[in-house]
């Protein structure tokens, strides 16, 4: 037998000719193998949530006990300390619902923007190369983060209301806005009346500022075009913040009797929660921003200290945005813990979606299933878009290798 005959006679025969058929590639053997067992688990899952959803069921009609959302429809009966939107006795149980959700999303917008800031600052002071400051900023971290969030809610809760004067005593900054035991008093906004619409001078100067911003745009060098479009998107949003401050009359609190007017208050258990979130978080974001400072290779420093850069600038246009890569990341995580951490409020009885869903509500409607799953779902939607935020973010900031 010749060498060619014996190698053939050792090669398998192919599937196509064992079966008659066209052979599957390996690789779609295997995805079919993984669709097949991804398919089995969520049937599985969907099985067992509608066996428990059964049973739940038919407990319920055995206690003689309802079920359902209808009851979102329903008179609430009870009053709202502090809403974002306005809600009485007679509104309904959504209403109520909306209220709630409300109040959680500003006192956590709140926390975010004031411990980002807060922790930033402190996370550059860690790494400074004056050691008063740079203990400070020590003291500060380690002493903060090791105290339980819930002891600095009712420890600020207290201050505010034992500590503070008075509203006839109340700590004035600049007669605009005071502080008392009754919370923090801020001016109120209304409409003004001006000989141009408001929305009209809005459509103007954007439409002169896009022009602008395309002029400049096609005469500048492709490698300054994103930051010319930058500045243009700052420039018109700086003057439609600044031409929403000229349409508004500001109208300044004012002490009549035993309480003030025309002003905007902000209870005290609100003030108490966005301190405590505040300064809590802000030692963890510290230490995230530190160990991204510290993430940047030293020679980046000595490089822009070589161009005569002084440290301020190098520390804003070189280090952190080079370090934001290692930052964001830890950053969603540590917005998602203040958000949940947020429902401590109804400890000091803010009025977020526990106090007043997870708590009032379910106490005079007895839905608990209903309710529970709800607040969930709410907590699981707003972590979901934060998390999406700072990824989108982060793959906006982040270093492209060449």
């Amino acid at each position: 037998m010749s060498v060619a005959e014996t190698l053939e006679s050792r090669v398998e025969p192919s599937s196509e000719g064992r079966a008659g058929g066209p052979r599957i590639p390996p690789r779609l053997r295997r995805n079919l193998g993984s669709i097949f067992w991804q398919g089995c688990t969520l049937i599985a899952v969907v099985a067992l949530l509608a066996f428990l959803g059964h049973n739940i069921a038919l407990n319920l009609k055995a206690r003689g006990l309802a079920s359902g959302f209808d009851f979102l429809s329903k008179e609430a009966g009870f009053a709202i300390g502090f809403s974002l939107i306005p809600f009485t006795e007679t509104d309904t149980y959504g209403r109520a619902f909306i209220v709630g959700l409300l109040n959680t999303i500003f006192v956590a917008f709140v926390s975010m923007i004031l411990a980002t800031v807060l922790g930033t600052i402190i996370g550059v002071a860690r790494v400074s190369k004056h050691p008063p400051t740079a203990a400070a900023a020590l003291v500060y971290v380690e002493g903060l983060r090791n105290i339980p969030l819930l002891l600095q809610v009712l420890f600020w809760q207290q201050l505010l209301i034992n500590g503070l004067p008075g509203v006839r005593q109340s700590l004035s900054f600049g007669g605009w806005v005071f502080l008392n035991n009754r919370g923090l008093v801020l001016p109120d906004v209304s409409t003004g009346a001006l000989p141009v619409p408001p929305s009209l001078m809005a459509a103007i100067i954007a439409a002169t500022l896009i022009a602008l911003s395309i002029i400049a745009f096609r005469r500048a060098e492709p490698s300054r075009r994103r930051q010319v479009t930058v500045w243009g998107i700052g420039a018109l949003l700086a003057l439609e913040v600044l031409l929403a401050t000229l349409t508004v009359d500001w109208s300044r609190p004012a002490l009549t009797g035993f309480n003030f007017r025309n002003g905007v208050v902000l209870v005290p258990e609100f003030v108490a929660l966005v301190v405590a979130l505040t300064i809590y978080n802000a030692a963890f974001i510290a230490e995230i921003v530190r160990a991204g400072i510290e993430s940047v290779n030293k020679g980046q420093r000595e490089a822009a200290a070589a161009l005569g850069l002084p440290p301020r600038l190098t520390m804003r246009l070189i280090v952190l945005p080079q370090a934001m890569r290692v930052v964001i990341p830890p950053l969603a995580n540590q917005y998602s813990h203040l958000l949940k951490a947020s429902s401590l409020a109804t400890v000091i009885g803010y009025p977020d979606l526990v106090n007043v869903f997870l708590g009032t509500t379910l106490n005079q409607t007895g839905r608990a299933i209903e309710i529970v799953t709800m607040t969930m779902a709410v907590y699981l939607v707003l972590s979901a878009l934060v998390a999406g935020f700072t990824s989108w973010f982060n793959a906006k900031v982040a270093l492209v290798e060449r």
